[in-house]
């Protein structure tokens, strides 16, 4: 006997949601736990900025009495607004290998994004594409990166037998320092002197003493540049500033660029040390009392990182920036003994950048998929 019911997003059902995975992939040498404290205000309406616009019901199934899998079926104001569509989506999605069990999940959450009248159920996203989002379906042989999802390869099985389709690939590449060569930090230094001839300079982002007018500075760059991006939803004001309380506890900021062309930010590169390597030491996610020990201890030991953005405004492009920003996060990164980093995540179809980064001998080797399926 299968039952899903929807649970509220405070106290004990919403601590159950946040633990599934936890016990479902305790075995999986790969799988890392999500920060509890993260994903609790994530998925509360009183903190998270994005219910100032969205909606989201979380949903938990039970078989035989014994929890089963979960999903949460979000409505996304603001992407409908601006991509002028009527999209649902679906994520946080987590089960057992059981296809009765997915399909009751699925039509649960179909279920709610056709009672708000919406006409296609998109994802997985957690719950935007400015959160992890996609379906891991190729490169199951390593942990994932930070803010990057992870799930055994039977989910790939599970949605596309309940009639959910590709949409989208998204790519993540791996870029390793033996393979890297020293051509561009040897042409840093003219690309340096080009750009400043034109009055554009690269400079670490001041976390510590701008904080405030940096991360604006940054949401401006990040909301324009990234406009074309099929299933792109710019981020508010709030949802910037939440974003920054957090990354700025993991920011080192020799990776955080900007390039600024007087005095205004037009480029930004935003890269983090790969946490996830701490975090899969800390026991469901909790970082007290013993966790927080391990995350401040382990954080000294990190030898990956994500290129989590990486972006010039329009007219600013192919003046040499981008390859400024790869030459300073290469050269800071040797300094630092990181040994490799992830770029993601690239839209597939994303020619100019898929082809700049295995120029730079980037090797494709995770690819995250986006599903969808017609409501009407």
């Amino acid at each position: 006997m299968i039952k899903v019911a929807a649970i509220p997003s405070k106290g004990k059902d919403l601590r159950t949601f946040i633990d599934f995975p936890h016990d479902l992939h305790r075995d999986d040498p790969y799988y890392v736990p999500e920060l509890f404290m993260a994903q609790r205000d994530l998925l509360n309406p009183d903190k998270h900025p994005f219910f100032k616009h969205g909606r989201m019901q979380l949903f938990l199934a039970h078989k035989d009495g014994k929890l089963a899998g979960r999903v949460a079926a979000i409505f996304n104001g603001n992407h409908n607004t601006f991509n002028k569509g009527n999209d649902g989506f679906f994520g946080f999605f987590d089960c057992i290998d059981d296809q009765e069990v997915a399909n009751a999940l699925l039509q649960t959450a179909e279920g709610w994004l056709r009672d708000q009248g919406l006409s296609t159920m998109i994802g997985p996203v957690n719950p935007s594409t400015n959160e992890p989002c996609g379906l891991l379906v190729d490169g199951f042989d390593s942990s994932p990166m930070i803010l990057m999802p992870y799930n055994p390869l039977y989910y790939k099985t599970l949605l596309e037998r309940y009639g959910l389709t590709k949409q989208v690939d998204l790519v993540a590449y791996a870029l390793y320092d033996n393979d890297l060569g020293d051509k561009p930090i040897r042409l840093q230094e003219a690309l340096t002197e080009r750009l400043a001839s034109k009055g554009i300079v690269v400079r670490p982002f001041d976390l510590k003493h701008n904080f405030k007018r940096e991360l604006e500075q940054f949401g401006k760059v990040y909301n324009a540049a990234w406009d074309k991006n099929m299933g792109f939803v710019p981020m508010t004001k709030e949802e910037f500033d939440f974003m920054g309380k957090d990354m700025k506890m993991i920011a080192d900021t020799d990776f955080c660029l900007a390039a600024e062309h007087n005095g205004e930010v037009v480029g930004i590169a935003l890269c983090l040390p790969d946490i996830n390597q701490v975090l899969k030491k800390i026991k469901r996610g909790r970082l007290f009392p013993a966790g927080v020990f391990k995350f401040l201890f382990g954080r000294k030991k990190i030898n990956a990182l994500r290129i989590l953005a990486l972006g010039v405004l329009e007219p600013y492009r192919k003046m040499g920036i981008e390859a400024c920003f790869y030459a300073t996060i290469m050269k800071k990164g040797r300094e630092k003994g990181f040994k490799m980093a992830e770029a993601s995540w690239m839209l597939e179809h994303n020619d100019l950048m898929n082809k700049a980064i295995e120029h730079m001998h980037g090797v494709r080797y995770k690819t995250y998929r986006i599903f969808e399926k017609q409501l009407s």
